[in-house]
């Protein structure tokens, strides 16, 4: 081999042996926090519901099933009929949203049903985020939107029944979806 190619040969060697002992500089140098998460460990994490149902559970449940879970777990902080107590307001009626400054209860500000499942599947109770099965939060959701007069206290919610539900305010906001 000649002469020129040998240095270039040389050169690039260099650069790999360079390049790699500064990564591993800066991976020695970056805060050691945490485990690498597994798939399953992602998957139990990966409960995002979509406005048109993608990702919702099997089960179902409700208004007479939800209003003994509300009672139990959720009239301490939103009160008995969901007109706010330490928490906010969840029950509205089905009006639409004023100017300036809307009411945010379900019945008037909320676009999908879906999202109801998916804010309490991820956030309520505040003292166990994540602790209802698939049937309470249906049977819950179910009493919240006939709370606010948007289902009928009979009207059973499951995958295929809660997309379906006609929300008040659903033009009240710019749709996105981050198809997957």
């Amino acid at each position: 081999m000649s002469t020129p190619k040998l240095t270039k040969l040389f050169m690039c060697l260099a650069c790999v042996v360079i390049a790699t002992d500064a990564e591993a500089q800066s991976r020695a140098q970056a805060p050691q926090l945490g485990t690498p998460m597994s798939k399953a460990d992602v998957a139990k994490w990966d409960i995002t519901v979509f406005p048109d149902g993608r990702g919702l559970p099997s089960g179902h449940g409700t208004a007479k099933e939800g209003r003994a879970i509300y009672v139990q777990k959720c009239a301490s902080c939103h009160g008995d009929q969901g007109q706010g107590a330490t928490a906010e307001d969840l029950v509205s009626g089905p009006m639409p949203p004023t100017a300036g400054h809307p009411n945010k209860a379900i019945g008037s500000y909320w676009p999908y049903a879906t999202t109801i499942f998916d804010y309490l599947r991820r956030a309520m109770p505040p003292s166990a985020p994540g602790s209802l099965s698939s049937d309470e939060l249906y049977a819950l959701t179910a009493y919240l939107l006939a709370a606010n007069k948007i289902i009928s206290e009979s009207d059973e919610m499951d995958a295929l029944s809660l997309p379906k539900v006609e929300m008040p305010n659903r033009n009240g906001f710019v749709p996105i979806d981050a198809k997957k």
